[in-house]
């Protein structure tokens, strides 16, 4: 164990059990012996008196998986739920496509599920020059710890450059997983990306400091290079019929054992169309007062045939579903109009909402951040606006 008391020195004071938070020391006699739960956190080390607890750290090893000169390929893990490709994954093939094209090699999807090879034809027409195909009934529903498992093997036998995921539910789960084991760098929620030529490096862009910068953040030594991406935030690649591929049914060399039971899957029925895929989104926030309001978005979001968005203050006091929350620590959407009422404007959810090709808001502070970016605004009682503007649309 790399902690340990020294017999000679301890007297059994007593010190080092007041300040383990883990409850992990006790006395035996007059000497102090450290339990199994011990976390190595080091508090009793900087008490003792007697400099009787000696805690001893191994440096972790900073060795890439393997070197830059070995890797090749850009690789975007494609999320499916339900044997339904999720649309970010479209996302991640143009602008894969766009980099694999730059360092002049191949672009791969990884696809991992249960009777799911009908689908690879889809990722090849959307750009993928191969498929990396895995299926199995394991894979019917995602579970973090065997969908790990595959993808790190995946990864170490074929060495890609680069691999992309989506900064979805599923991606901000699996891939620091992924990236931990193999000891390489991730940047989480990336907003852009682009090749440093010279030097074979990506470039990942993401919003910084609560929206207030964009960094640029490069992984040089270690590889893969990985990045999440938000959805939303890239065009999807075009489908080209005539595009041809190879599908590559990978057999994989341990068993799929997972520590985590599938008791029942409950979706979520919304009324509305789905927030990221909805070309109109109507969001409520603080301004609304109350939790029954939101039945006025509702209303308004069903005539335009559009979904229900929420800031984060409404999900924080439990009015709406965390589902629906747009901004910062929710989802980014890009609709053809948004209609944000009642809504401030915090930097926190404008990152999640600005790149909309329409922005109205309603509000009746004149002053309120969100009429910076908006492209229409109306000041004023949203409570008497967006009633008339219900009652005049159904007209």
């Amino acid at each position: 164990m790399p902690i340990k008391i020294l017999e000679e020195k301890c007297t059994g004071c007593g010190r080092c059990l007041s300040v383990c938070p883990f409850g992990a020391i006790e006395l035996k006699g007059k000497l102090a012996v450290i339990k199994d739960n011990c976390t190595l956190c080091g508090a009793c080390v900087d008490v003792c008196p007697f400099k009787a607890i000696v805690l001893t750290k191994d440096k972790p090893s900073i060795s890439s998986t393997y070197s830059p000169q070995e890797a090749k390929g850009v690789w975007v893990f494609a999320e499916q739920e339900g044997g339904n490709i999720h649309s970010v994954t479209y996302e991640l093939l143009g602008k894969g496509r766009e980099l694999a094209n730059k360092l002049q090699t191949e672009l791969c999807a990884v696809l991992l599920g249960s009777e799911i090879e009908g689908k690879s034809e889809e990722l090849i027409k959307r750009g993928a020059d191969k498929v990396y195909l895995a299926e199995s009934e394991e894979f019917l529903n995602y579970r973090s710890d065997i969908y790990t498992d595959a993808l790190v093997d995946l990864i170490r036998e074929y060495k890609p450059e680069i691999i992309l995921a989506g900064a979805t539910s599923v991606g901000r789960s699996l891939i620091p997983r992924v990236a931990a084991t193999l000891r390489t760098g991730l940047t989480a929620d990336c907003t852009g990306l682009e090749i440093e030529t010279e030097k074979k490096i990506l470039l990942q862009t993401r919003p910084a400091f609560g929206g207030n910068i964009m960094a640029t953040i490069i992984c040089p030594e270690r590889r893969p290079q990985m990045a999440t991406v938000r959805h939303k935030v890239l065009p999807e690649a075009q489908i080209n019929k005539e595009r041809k591929g190879e599908v590559i049914s990978v057999q994989l060399k341990r068993d799929l054992i997972s520590n985590i039971k599938i008791e029942d899957i409950v979706k979520e029925v919304d009324k509305t169309v789905k927030l990221t895929e909805a070309d109109i989104i109507v969001s409520g926030g603080r301004g609304l007062g109350k939790k029954e309001n939101f039945a006025l978005i509702e209303e308004l979001a069903l005539v335009l045939k559009g979904a229900v968005g929420a800031s984060r203050a409404t999900v924080d006091s439990g009015w709406i579903p965390y589902s629906h929350q747009v901004g910062q620590t929710g989802k980014t959407v890009c609709p053809k109009v948004y209609i944000a009422c009642g809504i401030s404007g915090q930097i926190q959810h404008l990152v999640g909402m600005q790149s909309s090709k329409i922005i109205i808001a309603i509000n009746k502070d004149p002053e309120a951040p969100i009429f910076k970016v908006a492209t229409y605004g109306i000041v004023g009682d949203l409570f008497e606006i967006v009633p008339a503007l219900i009652k005049k649309l159904k007209k």
